[in-house]
């Protein structure tokens, strides 16, 4: 029963779709299990470069069929936007290609409109949230009064939908927030939502039929460990959980299918995170604006979704071994190598310092790094060029240190290496 999950390993952008994607080659169905168009992957393929916010990102490749299940919540504008996009791309986006669960949640204009006023509301105490709607979804989510994609096929969903957003209004009014115009955003949203019916699917059953059958199945995860609802640096992480068990949950599968899966942690060369949280290692002046770029090219640290510049620090060993723990990692894959070419000296941070006291763990859970002070382990540099390397031997003895210490580290091996954004710069170790 070959099922891959690729989860993040830091706080999400790792380069996890351009991983998705080349794994995708010998996958027969890549399924997204959580998050929404918060996410952003980037792709690049040939020059072409492809930033996907909901659609799992190896439907790219021709022969794979792209699976959203029902641990995602769904923007039918950004989704309908996206297939447009890949269309004219080239890519088929046939309801034959394209699955998504009826048990997906569904993201309307209320749920846009209460995570802006909300996150207004908390000024300072701001969580740094993109704005899309994400955190009130799931809140209905768990309060049970959302909107599924199995509602668009019942004859009322157009009355419940100016509904919800009767009663978000309510909220709204409350926070000081300007009011929705229920008859018009329930109309532009109706129109839109209708052509993505013939897109439902059983996917939990179709899933597991296809690993009854021995055929490959990539789950792609959103965001990273560390943003995880119960497992990241709360309050400031996501509203979905992000770890690799998600994926069983979020796409309607049993523990049998667990059993021998791969679970892929993909881990970039350095860290970064975007909003407000604790970064023990975070790097400032212009030792951080080397690592981060300029944002002149697609794969300059700024964010897919919302194009902020994002925080940056040395590669953080003891949130790695967590990352290993909490998600059952077999294997990493190391993104963005090359960015470290030309620095002289590289560190790691190997423990922390807690009121005096040497921790190699997370005292208290990761919620309780803002007290940790990183105590760093220094590794030498390479000068070279490694964007060409395509083998082990290949890469400057430093690199090689490097990557071999990472992996001492989490206890984990290093399967794959990246060094840069087509997919021909990424081999196997």
């Amino acid at each position: 029963m070959p099922l891959i999950i690729v989860v993040g390993a830091q706080w999400g952008d790792e380069g996890k779709g351009r991983i998705v994607d080349y794994l995708a080659a010998g996958a027969d169905f890549v399924a997204r299990y959580n998050g929404g168009d918060n996410a952003g992957h980037t792709v690049t393929v040939g020059g072409k470069i492809f930033r996907l916010h909901l659609v799992p990102s190896g439907i790219v490749h021709p022969h794979t069929i792209a699976v959203m299940g029902n641990g995602m919540v769904i923007h039918p504008h950004t989704l309908i936007e996206e297939m447009t996009t890949l269309r004219s791309a080239g890519v088929s986006i046939a309801p034959q290609r394209l699955h998504i669960s009826p048990a997906a949640h569904l993201i309307t204009p209320a749920h846009r409109a209460l995570d802006r006023a909300q996150e207004a509301a908390r000024g300072r105490s701001a969580i740094g949230t993109t704005g899309r709607g994400i955190g009130p979804a799931y809140m209905d989510k768990a309060a049970r009064r959302g909107l599924r994609m199995a509602d668009l096929l019942t004859p009322n969903f157009g009355e419940r939908l100016r509904a919800h957003l009767q009663e978000a209004n309510r909220t709204l009014s409350l926070l000081d927030a300007p009011e929705l115009d229920v008859e018009t955003e329930a109309q532009a949203y109706l129109d839109q939502i209708s052509r993505l019916a013939l897109y439902i699917r059983d996917v939990s059953g179709e899933l597991a039929l296809a690993l009854q059958r021995g055929q490959t199945v990539l789950a792609e995860g959103a965001q990273g460990t560390l943003l995880d609802l119960d497992h990241g640096t709360y309050p400031y992480v996501t509203s979905s959980t992000t770890v690799a068990p998600a994926a069983l949950s979020g796409l309607g599968l049993g523990m049998n299918a667990a059993r021998e899966a791969r679970v892929v942690g993909v881990v970039k060369a350095f860290l970064t995170r975007v909003g407000a949280g604790p970064f023990p290692t975070e790097l400032q002046g212009k030792l951080a604006e080397r690592l981060r770029g300029t944002g002149a090219n697609p794969w300059d640290e700024f964010g897919t979704t919302t194009g902020r510049p994002r925080r940056v620090g040395w590669l953080d060993g003891v949130l790695l071994r967590y990352a290993v723990r909490v998600n059952g990692l077999t294997e990493l894959i190391v993104t963005k190598l090359d960015i470290l070419s030309g620095l002289e000296t590289l560190k790691i941070c190997t423990a922390y310092t807690v009121n005096n006291t040497h921790v190699c763990d997370l005292p208290g859970g990761p919620d309780a790094l803002a007290s940790c002070t990183p105590l760093y382990e220094e590794l030498p540099g390479w000068k070279e060029d490694i964007t060409h390397v395509r083998r082990w031997s290949d890469l400057p003895k430093n690199a090689q240190r490097y990557l071999e210490r990472i992996a001492a580290l989490a206890e984990t091996p290093i399967k794959m290496v990246s060094l840069g954004p087509e997919r021909e710069q990424i081999f196997a170790l």
